[in-house]
């Protein structure tokens, strides 16, 4: 690319902390359990390409995407893996879960019904998993509870279809003293128990990042972790047990001073009431760092908070740099922006927001650069 083009920020991606993260969830599972990888939205906008391999290299070998396009993507990367889809199949998709074996997550009983059909259409083998998902609280995907009776008390639906997992997804596991956690754990084991013989063969499936630290009860056989690996803290309510994964930086490229009654930024959303001294950081929501962290958030120069004053704008961000030395705050002189002495879930705090949205808004001008066996693997324009 020309120029400066990337002058702005770069973007640390730590693949050993992932796959130390991936390591350390799977060290707190009951015996018998194991962890798979949700990598869906691009591995949470950190780069399936990059992602996912290291996860499968440091073991994992159960992947969970959202879409099709996500899982033929990562078939193309991964050959001996399971590869799961949370959206399941439509009608028109049905071939391509075959050509490229992955497997379906079934929602309800027409996903469950379009599976059969083309297994029928197939040769009538029925040889290919699929995944049950039922909805114990979510309200959201899933069999909700009139359709697993009914599923239940006609078994023939599920005819020469073999179950790989029965699986459901857990509300409010980020919050320990949740009433639901307790309800839908049991909703789950009555619903397991109801299918009975229909799923006598399959693993079961509960805990999302947050709930493999509500304990063992919770973990069956596969726990499906996705924003802790990527360093999200997955007790809010505790310090952080997680390895930091992302690091953001920008560069200072200019400072000037400014005076009362004079205001920085778009709205004059901030007016100087001292003589300052004010940082422009070319980073801004045009980059994903949220409008909505203006005038709460901050940046870092040299360990130093230096507030954000102003709005965040499309390319750039306005610093309040007065209390932190000339000769340190300089054109050029780096930012934290995320990581270090400014962790993602505190950005997120700042901007109301939650570290998934942080994580997958990152943009793609930054240059990124991927730490690997304990050195930078290279730098890519994303």
């Amino acid at each position: 690319m020309p120029g400066n083009a990337f002058a702005g920020a770069e973007l640390t991606i730590d693949l050993d902390a992932i796959a130390a993260n991936w390591r350390s969830l799977g060290a707190r599972l009951r015996d018998g359990a194991r962890a798979g990888a949700v990598v869906k939205a691009d591995a949470y906008g950190l780069g399936m390409a990059e992602v996912a391999p290291a996860l499968h290299a440091a073991g994992c070998r159960d992947f969970f995407t959202a879409s099709l396009d996500e899982a033929i993507t990562l078939r193309g990367l991964l050959a001996d893996c399971r590869i799961a889809i949370f959206f399941g199949p439509g009608a028109d998709e049905t071939g391509e879960y075959s050509r490229h074996r992955l497997t379906p997550v079934l929602n309800d009983l027409g996903q469950i019904e379009t599976w059969r059909a083309h297994a029928a259409g197939a040769g009538g083998s029925g040889g290919e998993p699929a995944i049950i998902h039922v909805d114990t609280g979510m309200s959201r995907l899933g069999l909700p509870p009139e359709e697993l009776a009914r599923l239940v008390a006609e078994p023939e639906r599920l005819a020469g279809l073999p179950l790989a997992c029965v699986m459901s997804h857990m509300a409010c596991s980020e919050e320990p003293a949740h009433p639901l956690n307790g309800e839908q754990l049991s909703e789950f084991k009555a619903a397991l128990a109801a299918l009975g013989p229909l799923a006598h063969a399959a693993e079961a499936s509960l805990a999302n990042s947050s709930a493999i630290f509500l304990g063992q009860d919770y973990h069956f056989d596969l726990v499906r972790p996705g924003a802790a690996l990527y360093g999200i803290n997955p007790t809010p309510e505790q310090p952080n047990p997680m390895a930091e994964v992302v690091r953001l930086k920008g560069k200072i490229l200019q400072v000037r001073r400014v005076d009362s009654p004079r205001s920085v930024g778009y709205g004059a959303a901030h007016v100087v009431t001292r003589p300052s001294r004010i940082a422009t950081v070319p980073v801004g929501y045009g980059d994903g760092f949220l409008r909505s962290a203006s005038n709460r958030a901050s940046g870092y120069v040299r360990g130093v908070q230096a507030p954000i004053v102003g709005r965040v704008s499309m390319d750039m961000m306005t610093l309040d740099v007065t209390h932190i030395p000339q000769e340190h705050a300089q054109p050029g002189e780096p930012v934290d922006l995320i990581g270090g002495p400014h962790p993602i879930d505190t950005l997120a705090a700042e901007a109301g927001t939650i570290g998934y949205e942080i994580l997958t808004s990152l943009g793609r001008r930054y240059r990124r650069s991927y730490i690997e066996n304990g050195r930078p693997r290279g730098t890519a324009a994303s």
